[in-house]
């Protein structure tokens, strides 16, 4: 990269940190520049506003995301397999994040009564992230593996639902049996769509235990 573009991923990098931490509202040209060893003016340079620094970091953490959870789900099999490689991967960032904070859930707190351009930005994220789960239902339902009947809404709600309690519980309660709770949850709530080849996978049929040597009795020597 050239210079520039190198100076501005740095900064947008420290601003994911910043934001993490304390939230969309605790990042500000200020405390990155201090953050950065630079003047507000060069930080200004790279962003021209704080809305616009916020929303780029909403883009950044956007990226990511879909890095680690969407794309390595993408290799399994269409249906199940998919969709519980999707949520298992989300589960694992939301159990980090609830350790050192997530700016979905933080910036739906902060914005979630505040029109303007960031709230946009996050609305559309979160409709954008709604949109994948719905694709992985639609493909589980294709291949059998949820009832024909599978509300698509009921169950992206109910999903988003058991990140939400993981969230809360791992964060604010600091829980250390939110994630295993929330494993669970997840189990309960695809056994409770799936056909019976659904449940097959769900549960597959345990190996067999090999059969010990009847000792008798009284074994003479």
């Amino acid at each position: 990269m050239r210079k520039g573009e190198q100076t501005r991923a740095a900064i947008l990098e420290a601003a994911l940190e910043i934001a993490a931490r304390g939230g969309l509202e605790g990042l500000t040209i200020g405390s990155l520049a201090e953050r950065m060893h630079m003047s507000k003016s060069g930080v200004f340079a790279h962003f021209g506003s704080r809305e616009d620094l916020q929303i780029a970091v909403l883009k950044a953490y956007e990226r990511r995301f879909v890095e680690d959870v969407l794309l390595p789900s993408v290799s399994e099999p269409r249906g199940l397999p998919r969709l519980a490689a999707i949520f298992g991967r989300w589960l694992e960032r939301t159990a980090y994040e609830a350790a050192h904070g997530c700016i979905y859930i933080s910036g739906a707190t902060e914005y979630d009564d505040r029109p303007g351009a960031v709230r946009d930005e996050l609305v559309s994220m979160v409709h954008s992230w709604q949109r994948e789960l719905t694709r992985a239902i639609e493909q589980a339902i294709g291949a059998g593996h949820l009832r024909p009947d599978t509300s698509l809404e009921q169950l992206v709600f109910e999903l988003h639902g058991v990140i939400l309690a993981l969230h809360h519980d791992g964060r604010l309660l600091k829980s250390p049996h939110s994630v295993e709770r929330a494993r669970r949850s997840f189990a309960r709530l695809l056994d409770s769509y799936a056909t019976a080849r659904g449940r097959a996978w769900l549960r597959p049929p345990q190996p067999r235990r090999a059969r010990s040597a009847a000792v008798p009795a009284n074994p003479t020597h």
